[in-house]
Order: C-alpha cells, then structure tokens, then sequence
C-alpha cells in the first residue's frame, strides 16, 4: 500500500491519496477496509476510490460526488488495471466547487507519478 499525505491543502481541506494492487471489487472493500485502520483515514471526510478490474470498472464516489468517475477516466487513459487509487479528503469547512475535482486530479497524478518511479 502506497501512501501519499498531505499532498494538496485549500482552503483547510487537506487530501491524500494511496493505492495498491487489487483485483476485484471485494477487495477493494478489504483494501479500504486496511487503510481505514488507521484513525487518521477513518476519521476521513471522504475516500473516493476507482479500480479496473477484468469485470470492469468499479467505483465509489463516498459522499464526493462524480469524483469516483475522475479517477476511473485517469485509470483508463493509464491502462492502468488491477490496482485501486484512493483519493482522501478530509472538509476544512468552506466548499471548494469544481476545484474539488482539479485536487482529485491533481492527487492521482501524483500518485501515477510515484508509481512509475
């Protein structure tokens, strides 16, 4: 499991992202499962998450809506399958609009980045 913290800050929400291999929608259910172990990600606002399996394309957008969809689209464009990205975002109490998905973008490139070394 890759981690990245505190990548993007605005306006008081902060986000991280991580990911790992993973092969079907169950775990993925593990995977988030794992990663809200830790108080820090279960205390989380969101975790948006996006997986390619070989059944296709899984998602859940967990309260930030269409974000889920963000990260499937990159996944896509990556061929990248098997592998689960999750976008965290804890509310820093102002709504940020459509910057919201610029972050989302924003973390899975960074995440992409690191993966490839």
């Amino acid at each position: 499991m890759l981690i990245l913290e505190n990548i993007i800050i605005d306006r008081g929400s902060r986000y991280a992202v991580s990911g790992g291999p993973c092969a079907t929608e169950q775990d993925a259910a593990a995977f988030i499962k794992e990663l809200k172990r830790n108080k820090k990600f279960s205390k989380a606002t969101h975790n948006t998450w996006g997986l390619i399996t070989a059944d296709g394309p899984v998602k859940a957008d967990d309260g930030e809506s269409g974000a889920g969809m963000v990260i499937l689209r990159m996944l896509e464009r990556e061929e990248l399958t098997g592998h689960i990205v999750v976008v965290t975002r804890w509310y820093g109490g102002k709504h940020l609009g459509g910057d919201r998905f610029r972050h989302v973008q924003e973390a899975v490139r960074l995440y992409l980045a690191e993966l490839r070394g």
